[in-house]
């Protein structure tokens, strides 16, 4: 029956309605997925020589073992912003003679072939194997070991599906475990509580008595029981169909009003963003990406790069543009086609959008403003990068939306969701932030650091007087791949 699936599997992927497009998406997720695996290689041949030059006194393994918490913390993690949850189409098998049971166990044991599986063994096997061939250890020892080491990755995937199924439509109750493992940490790195002593005698443990590694095969089993039955549970059509009732957000922003022609389109914007998990996720991110130039700006290494500071300025001012801006006007491409029915200027629903994203990007710089403790001049350039955003990089961004033709599910989770990713993101990126670094780094080189900013901020001056003729240009190009667009966005398998 696994053969079966496997085969069913193989076909509905061939079949489907988004194989052979976006294959520029496809191109760069192998080139991540070759890259990642080369350096888990690198990492994995080089562990045991690179430690014993940093800590010549000490016991390489030991050491390993005293960083494996820190290691699965980083995984849990990592697995948990971007590893999606094994699904199958159980529809078509409802009506078939074929178990629950069968169909449960063949979505858990797929996910154990994922790719995230595999990296941990080609940095689990080659330290090893250099461990057992090259210093003699001893190889019923560091078998023991690895099996520990592999099976506790493997409790982690299974552990990453519990969580995500709990915490990811509700994000806030996650916050409370945040915050004990931060108070974790925090003590571990006082040296009041050291946890990760604690786990990594544990492993030295299991090393000196292999025949411990049994315990974290019989967790994944647990692990593996627990999925199954959460899984096992849920195998009905309707289930999930219920949800639980919830107060209705009846925001109108009728202050909107004031903006006239542009604003019901203004109020839809700003209610689809207030409604709906993967719009709001933007705003949440560009809170937290404000603190993005406390790591840079206080930074000696980077001084002597003011180029640098450009990026964070761009990135800083204008993450809500670059989120929010990139997928305009995929956001609305469940009503999309009754917009472009009615008899609505597209010069008008643009400059909503421009207008909703430059209220962005000043809000934004005025949130940095105090940056200015690490120097006016910085202040200065956050500014610049402001009005460059504002004139500059924002029709930039609705141009390349000319180019959107991918619709995305408003309430699915924003982590490792690429849906209405296509290939002008991609291609919009390198102009947004490569351009103004370049121009800074070419005045700043040959005339002063004045003069750069003062081009920054001309550039995106004059994108701004030049705006009316900008959004003539932009409805006229959206107008031009109207019916593409609207043919695109009912392609639901893209």
């Amino acid at each position: 029956m696994f053969k079966k699936f496997v085969w069913l599997e193989w076909k509905s992927f061939l079949r489907s309605a988004s194989f052979g497009k976006s294959l520029g998406l496809k191109i760069l997720m192998a080139f991540l997925a070759l890259y990642f695996s080369a350096m888990f290689l690198f990492l994995g041949i080089a562990l045991f020589p690179m430690l014993k030059e940093i800590y010549p006194d000490a016991d390489p393994l030991r050491v390993v073992n005293g960083f494996i918490l820190t290691y699965f913390s980083f995984e849990l993690l990592f697995r948990f912003l971007l590893q999606t949850l094994p699904v199958i189409d159980i529809k078509s098998l409802m009506i078939l003679p074929v178990k629950k049971s069968k169909v449960v166990n063949f979505v858990l044991v797929k996910s154990l072939f994922s790719f995230y599986n595999s990296l941990p063994l080609l940095l689990i096997v080659p330290f090893g194997l250099f461990c057992i061939i090259r210093e003699d250890y001893p190889a019923a020892n560091m078998l023991g070991w690895m099996l520990a080491i592999y099976t506790s990755t493997l409790c982690i995937n299974y552990l990453n599906f519990i969580i995500k199924k709990r915490f990811t439509d509700n994000l806030k109750a996650l916050l409370p475990v945040i915050v004990v493992g931060l108070i974790l940490a925090l003590l571990d790195y006082l040296e009041l509580f050291q946890l990760t002593d604690y786990f990594g005698r544990i492993f030295n443990y299991i090393y000196s008595q292999p025949l411990l590694a049994i315990i974290p095969v019989l967790l994944l089993i647990l692990l593996y029981i627990w999925n199954y039955k959460n899984l096992f549970g849920k195998f009905y059509l309707d289930a999930g169909l219920k949800g639980k009732s919830k107060a209705a957000s009846t925001a109108e922003f009728s202050w909107t009003k004031k903006f006239g022609s542009i604003a019901p389109f203004l109020q839809q914007d700003l209610k689809l963003i207030w409604r709906n998990k993967r719009p709001k996720t933007t705003i949440y991110l560009s809170l937290i990406i404000l603190g993005y130039g406390l790591i840079f700006y206080p930074n000696d290494t980077y001084q002597e790069m003011p180029a640098f500071f450009v990026f964070v300025g761009i990135f800083m001012t204008g993450i809500f543009m670059i989120n929010f801006g990139q997928f305009v006007p995929s956001w609305d491409a469940s009503y999309y086609q009754m917009i472009m029915a009615q008899n609505i200027p597209m010069q008008q629903y643009l400059a909503s959008k421009m207008g909703l994203i430059t209220f962005s990007v000043v809000v934004l710089a005025i949130l940095t403003t105090p940056y200015v403790y690490f120097g006016w001049n910085i202040l200065l350039l956050n500014l610049a990068c402001a009005l460059y955003n504002m004139g500059v990089n924002v029709p930039m961004l609705l141009f390349a939306g000319s180019f959107n033709k991918k619709a995305i599910d408003l309430d699915k989770s924003p982590f490792m969701n690429y849906q209405g990713t296509g290939a002008s993101q991609w291609l919009v990126s390198l102009p947004l932030l490569v351009l103004p670094i370049f121009f800074f780094w070419l005045v700043n080189k040959f005339v002063n650091y004045e003069a750069a900013l003062g081009v920054i901020a001309g550039l995106g001056i004059i994108g701004l007087l030049l705006r009316p003729s900008i959004l003539t240009f932009l409805a006229q190009k959206y107008r031009q791949r109207k019916y593409v667009t609207i043919q695109g966005f009912k392609q639901k398998g893209d």
